[in-house]
């Protein structure tokens, strides 16, 4: 595309009190330097949003946002899980935005891949999927799980990037396209690989 995009970074959060503060600091600095490179425009913006939480997640959304513009919030009403919240906030962001990036509230992957996300954006990927290269944090337990539970849902017909979570970036093209499944109950690593735009991991 032509011109600096406007991004997103969209947070589904639940019961996050304990880290959304450091979170929305480490996303602001990278957020921050991208806008200084003139990598994204003025009008990016990082949105949370609060799936119910119990906690004074949303509150902390709340001063985040008096203090900088930068960080917006959409609270749900209840409890509809992470992949509706994450849905919702996508589906907030459709007609805003040039491109938007999902990432979990604990931050375990890695934000210094953004800018890379933008370049492959710019050089013309509607989607681009974050994959672990290395799972060193999780016991063995989880690493066998993990590795059979990709196996089992490509046997019946899912079409999923192994080791990718919810880490990627859309463009908008994509987001119009997600709005478009009229399913209330979407598995969104299962979704985005049959939208069929041009893809990189």
């Amino acid at each position: 595309m032509n011109g600096v995009p406007t991004l997103a970074i969209v947070i589904p959060c639940y019961n996050e009190a304990a880290v959304i503060t450091e979170t929305a600091r480490e996303l602001l600095a990278e957020l921050n330097k991208l806008m200084r490179d003139n990598k994204i425009s003025l009008r990016s913006f990082i949105l949370f949003i609060d799936d119910g939480s119990s906690d004074n997640t949303w509150s902390l959304i709340t001063e985040l946002n008096q203090q900088t513009f930068l960080v917006k919030g959409v609270k749900l009403s209840r409890n509809f899980g992470h992949q509706a919240a994450l849905l919702s906030g996508l589906l907030t962001v459709n007609m805003r935005v040039d491109c938007a990036i999902s990432i979990d509230a604990d931050l375990q992957d890695d934000l210094v891949v953004i800018e890379q996300f933008i370049e492959y954006f710019q050089a013309g990927y509607d989607i681009v999927y974050g994959v672990r290269n290395k799972r060193d944090k999780d016991n063995f337990f989880k690493k066998r799980t993990a590795e059979l539970f990709y196996k089992c849902m490509n046997v019946m017909g899912a079409q999923l990037i192994f080791n990718h979570a919810d880490y990627r970036l859309l463009s908008q093209r994509a987001l119009k396209s997600l709005a478009q499944f009229s399913e209330s109950n979407l598995f969104l690593r299962g979704i985005f690989p049959l939208i069929g735009y041009k893809s990189i991991k």
